[in-house]
């Protein structure tokens, strides 16, 4: 009997070829049978995808169809993962169609969307590639090719900002190093944000200063209130005075500016308000608050004296 034939035999007999050519025409009517068995699994709806996935692979299995059958039976498996989500599976099953016939222009368009929604951009781009030159008015393919293309723009687009985000970072970092300042936590967030300290062309610091105005703690007519300049880092010190609430020696200063703000409240410093802005940063153990703050009281005001004799509490 030719059911009893190898793999790799031919029949001897035209009795055996007829019994073979019989169960190929079984075999090869159960395929077509599952494969339109799957169509309409897809057709009711999410619940029966997974009886689909099983119709065509019990049909590639059979492994007696043409290339081009075989072909649309990988694609037509592929859709189905595409739709339940397994996009890794969706697209090995349209590589596979592809790769049976080059011509099969659905698993190029499914293929391209699997390999998108695996961010695979460039195994995307090539499918859409490869698939408009088989078929070049397709819309279905221009269209995602474009997604793919502004998906792959807007990924570039990010990778260069964290790029020049991490150099200037860097080469910040590596400026107040050179200048042995100390950036640490910054105050007032609410008021300053994330502004930071800026390096030019030039190598100059260009540093954003919070200016606090101390008569509104007086409760006095002026308004509390936030001025924010950019000062070259040898323009003089903004011609502003602060004082430390407890006239810290340098030792203890040091501890009180190391301190973190969620662990002790930070010191007011004395300032010479003629040093260049440079100088006042540099000031041993200070720790600049993300940007540096200055309290501002006018000698005209009424508050200056309790200012000046420290009878005040820092905002």
């Amino acid at each position: 009997m030719a059911l009893w034939l190898e793999a790799s035999s031919t029949p001897d007999t035209e009795q055996q070829q007829a019994d073979l050519d019989a169960i190929n025409a079984l075999r090869e009517s159960a395929a077509i049978e599952l494969k339109e068995k799957g169509n309409e699994y897809v057709k009711l709806g999410k619940k029966h995808y997974a009886d689909a996935i099983d119709c065509y692979t019990r049909a590639i299995n059979q492994k007696i169809l043409n290339n081009f059958d075989n072909s649309i039976l990988f694609s037509n498996r592929a859709h189905v993962n595409l739709l339940l989500g397994n996009y890794r599976r969706a697209l090995t099953d349209a590589e596979e169609a592809i790769k049976i016939n080059s011509a099969n222009i659905k698993a190029y368009y499914r293929g391209a969307k699997a390999a998108l929604a695996l961010d695979l951009l460039p195994e995307a781009a090539k499918l859409c590639r490869c698939g408009l030159e088989q078929s070049p008015s397709n819309e279905e393919l221009k269209k995602l090719e474009k997604q793919v293309n502004t998906k792959k723009a807007e990924i570039d687009k990010r990778e260069h900002q964290a790029s020049e985000a991490l150099s200037t970072t860097e080469v910040l970092v590596s400026a107040l190093e050179n200048r042995n300042l100390k950036l640490g936590r910054a105050m007032y967030k609410d008021l300053t944000g994330v502004r930071k300290p800026k390096l030019d062309k030039s190598g100059i610091l260009h540093w954003p200063v919070l200016l606090l105005y101390g008569e509104s703690n007086a409760g006095h007519a002026l308004p509390k209130r936030k001025v924010f300049q950019y000062l070259l880092e040898d323009t003089a010190g903004a011609g502003v005075k602060s004082f430390d609430e407890q006239e810290a020696d340098d030792k203890d200063m040091d501890a009180d500016f190391a301190s973190k703000s969620d662990k002790a409240s930070p010191r007011w410093v004395k300032v010479n308000e003629r040093k260049p802005l440079l100088d006042v940063l540099k000031q041993r153990g200070y720790v600049i608050p993300g940007i540096p703050v200055f309290y501002l009281v006018s000698r005209r005001s009424s508050f200056y004296e309790e200012f000046v004799s420290g009878n005040w509490s820092p905002p």
